[in-house]
């Protein structure tokens, strides 16, 4: 008997708008697809950000507008850099063994330009490790000495010259080089945005990017938020406002993450992930001359250190991740937190377990840590407990621990 073809679908889904929903519907037209399935980063996303609402309402989010199954990328690949994101959500996905296809944005349609760096990326013959070590050598950050040392290596191709400066961009390499890097079959779908891009303020027609939702939640201009997404997204947006549990950014621990900075020591600080070069002194002088993250990242902010990636360190400090976590969630295969589903996903939850009998479903926390003895899942387990009870402290309503425990899944 022929499966019905299964999508699945990388999302930070902060929040679930307009765009996302074309992308969604367009995704399902060009895979045939039946079925989808949504990886998605939690309370804390790759931005180096708070996720504005908690992760069981983005679930919600997403069941309402059209996802079948949402499951819970772990905290530890959600903030880390675009290669490791990528590689846990596609080793998570290639995991479930019922996925055909896999869809993501893209600010070009040139999927062979995405396709050919990807294996550069991928495979990094000599030549281009060489120019990519000259531009780091440089002092300049590694997406910027990436993008030259590709252009050196392409001989500086017109056709190449905006693919590398754009975030979907971006990504869309770091899925293809995972795919490829675990041989996968999953066929990859890119779908160009339309109208508006990743980090765009404007709203044009309907659509607006996550990152302008997110300004305009910032102040409170809901009759705006109103026409750029779907009405479900406005009514849990609208209720989570007024109930004080939306959470705009990370400003809201930047006194825990300073109380932490100025706790540790500078060879603690140095064993959080992505710092090295003697970052960890910046880090420390910066703690203890600031008590807010706008002064925090101006100090140490350089042409190497973005402040993505100053912000995604500050999110490891604040929720004791270290590189001795990252380095073992580099070799794991993610655990398959259900977060919630709908009749189509309750079915596709049976047809993984019969397509891997070995896959580590998690419908009940409590019951997984009881009877997992993988010491891997436990830490990356612990990581996302925490991180869900650091993440309540800025809420006014859902402010108690151990939500993990004790939330339901979503059942549409």
């Amino acid at each position: 008997m022929k499966m019905n073809r299964v999508l699945g679908i990388i999302a930070e889904y902060n929040p679930f708008h307009n765009g996302h929903m074309y992308h969604l519907g367009q995704a399902k037209k060009q895979s045939g697809a039946e079925y989808s399935i949504c990886v998605m980063s939690g309370n804390f996303v790759q931005r180096g950000n708070t996720s504005i609402l908690n992760k069981w309402k983005k679930a919600e989010m997403a069941l309402l507008n059209g996802i079948d199954l949402v499951i819970e990328l772990p905290t530890i690949y959600s903030v880390a850099s675009a290669e490791s994101f990528s590689l846990g959500a596609i080793k998570l996905l290639e995991s479930l063994k019922i996925v055909d296809a896999i869809s993501f944005g893209a600010e070009t349609e040139d999927f062979a330009a995405l396709n050919n760096i990807s294996s550069i990326v991928c495979e990094e013959p000599k030549k281009y490790k060489d120019l990519l070590n000259q531009e780091l050598k440089k002092g300049i950050s590694f997406p910027k000495a990436r993008e030259n040392a590709l252009m050196l290596y392409l001989n500086d191709n017109k056709r190449y010259a905006n693919i590398l400066n754009s975030p979907n961009n971006i990504l869309a390499i770091e899925y293809l080089k995972s795919l490829k890097k675990i041989k996968s079959t999953i066929q990859p779908i890119p779908i160009k945005r339309e109208k508006v891009y990743y980090n765009d303020n404007t709203i044009v027609d309907e659509l607006a990017s996550a990152t302008a939702i997110r300004n305009l939640l910032k102040n409170k201009q809901f009759s705006e938020i109103r026409k750029v997404v779907p009405n479900d997204t406005y009514k849990i947006l609208n209720k989570e406002n007024e109930l004080g549990n939306i959470v705009l950014d990370l400003s809201k621990y930047e006194q825990q993450i300073i109380y932490n900075l100025r706790k540790m020591s500078v060879a603690e600080i140095a064993e959080l992930p992505d710092v090295n070069e003697g970052l960890e002194h910046s880090i420390k002088n910066a703690a203890n001359f600031s008590n807010n993250i706008k002064d925090f990242i101006n100090i140490v902010k350089t042409k190497r250190y973005t402040q993505t990636r100053i912000q995604r360190i500050l999110i490891c400090a604040l929720l004791g991740i270290t590189k001795k976590d990252v380095a073992m969630s580099k070799r794991a295969i993610p655990y398959i937190r259900v977060l919630g589903f709908n009749e189509k996903g309750k079915e596709l939850i049976s047809r993984i377990s019969k397509a891997n009998p070995k896959a580590q479903i998690i419908t009940s926390v409590k019951k997984f840590n009881d009877n997992n003895n993988s010491k891997t899942n436990k830490r990356l387990l612990e990581i996302d407990i925490f991180a869900t009870n650091v993440y309540t402290m800025a809420c006014k309503n859902d402010t108690i621990a151990n939500l993990d425990y004790t939330k339901n899944m979503v059942i549409i």
